[in-house]
């Protein structure tokens, strides 16, 4: 990635390919694995896993001989480095995810990766910053359901306006669709039919250089070099790496869990386990490295959702050895742990899965946290969203403690703890928020908007004076009145009040977006 003199940020790949003369290793991987005339056919797998481990035989066999050429010994391994790092050979594949009913009603109008986060960003802009921090400039991003504001956001985000650019890479967006046929009828029946009815990209001409394919989720918040990833996958000789990390008793059973030996092979791989099933996936964790303590607080190893395929691998599994699975986690990577060289890869970091509308809302409010455990602040590796030249937010005799205010926002004497503020957020005197997620609002009204909605006994976009709020996600362009007070003070967990502006789910209260909270009402 550089920088050009006008401030844009090119993405060719980072690394540039040596003449493979004398590697005869490069040469036979290119023919064997890469060609695209052999893509699509079907696999004749040895019985067992034997096969795998034969053919990754076979690679290091090659790479000795190699390095008996003339050149120094030193430079061929530098030469295999770079080219297992080689950006250009990777596509990245980000799933849109499905209606998304655990996060209602923040998805009502949108898919789960345009839901907004941090005050300034929305999850999509997660695995798009990894891949562009990586160096990976081929992106796919499969949609179904509400893709409209995804389709917006993507499009403004991510184009050679925006000051991003790709070089020969692209990002694509790519929608369920019908074509002719019985089978074509169906839209996507799931994480893998979504990428099987798009297998054909995978041997298109374009496409005849990619070697891995990285598939990731577009609900989660982590910061990962994804290379770091494909290159521990190349090294091992693996068909299929997951990305993993421990986890656990209270959350393990939300997880795809794995059972793994001394050296990362994945012997076993059970999706979201129950009763006497999840306790069969306690393993010891010391061998991802923690310590016994740890170990003993985190018992089992969780996938992340973040996988990456050989190329061939992938086509066959999906075309010929299981044409019907639908689902990655619950079918495909389960049975694929017993026939093919499957491998761990642990991370270990920070990674949330924005699943629910708990985790949305403590995700967001650990922003604020000193130090927090994910920050979008890193100079090295930032995270981009959608350009919107914004002025800086104005803030006026107001008291802000452990909070995020985002850009071009109003704060008028009022008290702002332990909360997170979006863009163009209004907040008039006297107003009180604690535990509070606003997400802020999609345009301004002027000033004479207001007075007019005012003198009307009508409400504007934002928050009215002497509104008390807490434990609250305020979806985007809410319009909450004066003296309202939103607490839960009864505690209920669950609650439809959409007639009113409001659903409560898992405890939290959520304001709809575009609704409108009365004067004086007590939630």
């Amino acid at each position: 990635m550089a920088v050009s003199a006008g401030g844009q940020i090119m993405l060719s790949s980072t690394v540039q390919l040596r003449e493979p003369t004398g590697l005869a290793c490069r040469k036979w991987r290119l023919v064997r694995f890469c060609n695209g005339e052999v893509m699509g056919r079907k696999l004749k797998l040895q019985s067992g896993v034997g096969g795998s481990n034969g053919c990754t035989k076979n690679v290091r066999q090659h790479i000795c001989m190699s390095l008996t050429a003339d050149v120094s010994t030193a430079s061929k391994l530098r030469d295999l480095d770079m080219e297992r790092r080689d950006a250009r050979t990777v596509v990245a594949v980000i799933l849109g995810g499905g209606a998304g009913t655990r996060l209602f009603p923040l998805t009502k109008r949108r898919a789960k990766p345009a839901v907004p986060i941090g005050g300034a960003y929305r999850l999509i802009d997660v695995p798009m910053s990894n891949c562009i921090n990586s160096g990976i400039n081929k992106v796919y991003i499969l949609t179904q359901f509400n893709s409209a504001s995804l389709n917006r956001h993507i499009a403004r985000a991510y184009n050679s306006g925006n000051g991003v650019t790709f070089g020969d890479g692209y990002v694509e967006v790519l929608a369920a669709t019908q074509t002719p046929g019985e089978e074509g009828k169906k839209w996507f029946q799931g994480t893998a039919d979504a990428v099987r009815q798009f297998h054909w990209l995978f041997e298109d001409p374009r496409s005849k250089d990619i070697e891995d394919v990285l598939i990731l989720s577009g609900d989660h918040l982590y910061r990962m070099d994804y290379m770091d990833f494909v290159q521990n996958h190349r090294e091992s000789g693996a068909d299929i790496t997951l990305s993993c990390l421990p986890m656990d008793d209270s959350r393990a059973s939300d997880f795809g869990l794995m059972k793994i030996d001394n050296k990362g092979r994945i012997l076993s791989f059970s999706e979201k386990p129950k009763g006497e099933d999840l306790k069969a996936m306690q393993v010891d964790t010391t061998v991802l490295g923690l310590s016994k303590d740890e170990a003993l607080k985190k018992p089992y190893i969780a996938s992340m959702g973040v996988y990456v395929f050989k190329k061939e691998i992938l086509l066959n599994l999906l075309r010929w050895r299981f044409p019907t699975a639908n689902d990655f986690g619950s079918e495909v990577i389960p049975a694929s742990a017993r026939e093919f060289y499957m491998k761990a890869y642990l991370f270990n970091d920070y990674w949330e899965d924005i699943g629910t509308i708990r985790s949305f809302f403590e995700a967001n409010l650990a922003l604020t946290e000193h130090p927090p455990r994910f920050s979008f602040y890193d100079a090295a590796k930032p995270m981009y969203t959608s350009r919107r030249n914004l002025p800086p937010s104005k803030i006026d005799n107001s008291k802000i403690v452990d909070s995020i205010i985002s850009h071009g926002s109003f704060v008028n004497n009022s008290f702002i703890e332990h909360s997170v503020v979006g863009i163009r957020s209004r907040i008039n005197s006297n107003v009180h928020l604690k535990d509070t997620v606003m997400l802020g609002a999609d345009f301004y009204e002027t000033e004479a908007e207001v007075a007019a909605l005012l003198a009307e006994g009508r409400v504007p976009i934002g928050i009215g004076e002497n509104t008390k709020i807490k434990d609250c996600i305020i979806d985007k362009n809410a319009r909450i009145g004066k003296n309202v007070v939103i607490a839960n003070s009864e505690g209920i967990q669950e609650a439809d009040r959409s007639s009113q502006g409001f659903y409560i789910r898992s405890g939290v209260i959520i304001v709809l977006k575009n609704s409108v909270i009365e004067d004086g009402l007590v939630i």
